[in-house]
């Protein structure tokens, strides 16, 4: 597997947390993998099914980065999801306590072209949204570890985040010569703008707790609960009318959602010219040589 975009995941957050045993055995406890004709498989993630709850985990090792086959398992497990009338609610996780997803697999751009990226961010923006957008379901994400990057689109575009207090956020595109295109729109909303522009252009991380303090995140809590807070909160959601959820979350993301399609579509403009500029080859290359970049 090629470089992924993830600086050290506790640089910056005070983190002295040990990797906990695992807390949970996919395909145990009660979950029901699914299987036969009539169901998808996938290659980077397991989806399961219990209590009317969808549960997707990733388990690209060895820290979730993702690709296009990651993000097509994505795309189509959200999709099961929304036609399963037996799923009210949707949980995103990882099955690597060490990280939620360390972000974008470098080696897919690095001796690619601009044409390359825009088709895998037209994946992970627009897919990721149109699919988030027209679920009718809510979605939670439990981070078992650090997002970084592009994993960090993964879990915002969830509706409602569960966190480790071993986990952080950050935004580390900057230090390789990118930018956080989507979080460009996303980040200021939700903190503001100086703050936004202070996390997206010097790519120093937050922790989990800090961004559970400026709403980023829902909740922080122990290693060991993370997955099950998330189920607890899917299983209150599951026990809504689907019909009144349906209609309610879409109203929802009409209202929050306006030009929001628009703005992301103006940065992956400005990060497709960036990826042709010699200065974000440097950056690419010197992380994968693991130097500091010569601009």
């Amino acid at each position: 597997m090629g470089a992924v975009l993830t600086l050290a995941c506790g640089r910056g957050t005070g983190s002295t947390c040990e990797s906990p045993p695992a807390a949970h055995d996919r395909g145990q406890d009660g979950a029901q993998k699914q299987s036969g004709d009539d169901k998808l498989s996938f290659v980077h993630i397991d989806y399961a099914v219990r209590d009317r709850v969808a549960e997707i985990t990733m388990r690209r090792a060895p820290v979730n980065a993702i690709n296009h086959d990651l993000i097509e398992d994505l795309l189509a497990a959200y999709a099961q999801a929304k036609a399963d009338p037996g799923v009210r609610a949707v949980i995103l996780t990882s099955a690597f306590e060490k990280a939620f997803s360390a972000g974008m697999d470098l080696a897919m751009i690095r001796t690619g072209r601009g044409i390359d990226l825009r088709r895998f961010l037209e994946k992970l923006y627009f897919g990721m949204h149109d699919a988030q957008y027209r679920l009718g379901k809510p979605t939670i994400a439990a981070l078992t570890g650090p997002a970084r990057a592009a994993g960090v689109t993964l879990a915002v575009s969830c509706d409602m985040i569960v966190a480790s207090d071993c986990a952080s956020i950050g935004y580390p595109e900057i230090d390789v010569g990118l930018i956080p295109a989507m979080h460009f729109v996303h980040l200021p909303r939700q903190i503001g703008r100086h703050k936004a522009f202070e996390l997206c252009f010097t790519g120093r991380p937050i922790s989990a707790t800090e961004a559970e303090r400026r709403g980023l995140v829902n909740y922080v809590v122990p290693p060991d609960q993370v997955l099950a807070k998330a189920r607890e909160l899917a299983l209150d959601l599951a026990s809504k009318s689907p019909m009144v959820m349906q209609l309610a979350r879409d109203s929802f993301m009409r209202a929050n959602d306006a030009e929001y399609r628009r703005a992301i579509e103006n940065t992956v403009e400005t990060i497709c010219n960036i990826i042709e500029l010699d200065d974000a080859r440097e950056g690419l290359a010197a992380f994968n040589e693991k130097r500091p970049p010569r601009w």
